[in-house]
């Protein structure tokens, strides 16, 4: 396989990685001297010229300089400093399954989608490396926010996210989990009609694509086009976020099998972007999520773990 070099910017300031000699080969700057890149190449097989604090200029190849920032990033990003999902197992206070199993569209093959959220130790929150956003377990298809992010997500009413919270495929909650169950209400508001229909501008992206690259549709993709849309138009008429998919069930597969015809499926769309547009107008969701009750509920599950 062919790889790339990314070519560094006039501009970019550089640490050298080596010794660099003067005319007569006598050291004349020593490993880690700054400098700043003043003229690129035009491929990785050609030497930068980078100017040093004195105002020299040097030749020197890519393999020889590092860039700045990174050098100084370096020990921040230490991975064996992050705990993965085995170390943190005990830290998760919510789990549930969402996907296929939970809008009742699954197969005797479907995957189990887990997700939920973990609330990280104390001392390894304010440690100098921090603790990961998620954690995540490709081979169980398992994912879990930390969780401020999936408070900040929910927020910005992320459809995963909000279908979390009201999932009827609940496993594990741990009293602080219960208490966000409890008050989930107050992450709806009327960004769901942006968020949402983002998502949906997605998949309808995707639906382009299949058909530029392959000259078909994947199905899967304009079912779960139309169930956002049917989950959004709900969550802005009746106030909460409908996660099993009811009496469209049996509709939503056919769509899934190729067994109707693409014009009926966009018709369908089309229909249901007006209703999504009717519920944004006569929504009573607030404009904003309550964001004071969330950071309330934050501050509260960080004191926990003190």
């Amino acid at each position: 396989m062919e790889q790339y070099i990314l070519i560094l910017s006039v501009g970019t300031q550089v640490v050298t990685r080596a010794e660099i000699a003067g005319a007569a080969g006598e050291p004349a700057y020593p490993r880690g001297t700054v400098g700043v890149v003043v003229q690129s190449p035009v491929d990785a097989s050609h030497s930068y010229r980078v100017r040093l604090p004195d105002g020299n200029e040097v030749a020197l190849r890519r393999q020889e300089l590092s860039v700045l920032k990174q050098v100084q990033q370096a020990g921040l990003h230490q991975p064996a400093a992050q705990p993965d999902l085995a170390q943190l197992e005990g830290s998760i206070i919510y789990r549930c399954v969402i996907g296929s199993r939970a809008y009742g569209l699954d197969g005797p093959d479907s995957d189990t989608d887990r997700r939920g959220i973990y609330l990280p130790p104390a001392d390894l929150y304010w440690s100098l490396y921090g603790v990961p956003e998620q954690l995540e377990n490709d081979d169980t298809q398992e994912c879990y926010w930390e969780v401020q992010k999936f408070l900040t997500l929910a927020l910005k009413a992320n459809p995963n996210v909000l279908e979390c919270l009201y999932t009827p495929l609940v496993e594990a909650t741990l009293p602080l989990a219960e208490e966000l169950l409890a008050m989930r209400s107050i992450f709806l508001s009327r960004l769901i009609y942006q968020t949402y229909n983002g998502y949906v501008l997605s998949q309808f992206k995707k639906l382009e694509q299949d058909l530029r690259a392959h000259g078909a549709l994947k199905w899967k993709h304009a079912m779960h086009l139309i169930r956002l849309l049917l989950s959004g138009v709900t969550a802005l008429q009746e106030g909460y976020i409908p996660v099993h998919v009811g009496e469209h069930r049996e509709r939503l597969l056919t769509i899934r099998r190729g067994e109707v015809p693409w014009q009926e499926v966009n018709a369908w769309r089309l229909r249901l972007h007006k209703d999504f547009e009717s519920a944004f107008a006569t929504t009573r969701l607030p404009e904003r999520p309550d964001y004071t009750k969330a950071n309330v509920y934050l501050l509260n599950a960080r004191r926990s773990m003190v």
